[in-house]
């Protein structure tokens, strides 16, 4: 009969086989996470602006219309 091991019993090996992948991992240069990382504020910066000012135009043009239909 095939018994089912209990979760405290899987935990070792788990974190074997977790270690080992984490070895075969290849991780990034400090340049090139610096170089993402600005990336990721400067196009958080635009878009953020971009979905300001789109909120501005929109909310113009919508109460431009409620205003012809009150």
């Amino acid at each position: 009969m095939n018994k089912k091991k209990k979760w405290y019993q899987r935990i070792i090996p788990f974190l074997k086989e977790v270690r080992a992948e984490i070895k075969k991992v290849t991780w990034p240069s400090r340049k090139e996470i610096y170089s993402t990382t600005i990336v990721v504020i400067l196009a958080t910066i635009f878009f953020g602006f971009y979905l300001y000012f789109m909120d501005i135009i929109f909310s113009y043009v919508i109460k431009n219309i409620q205003s012809l239909f009150l």
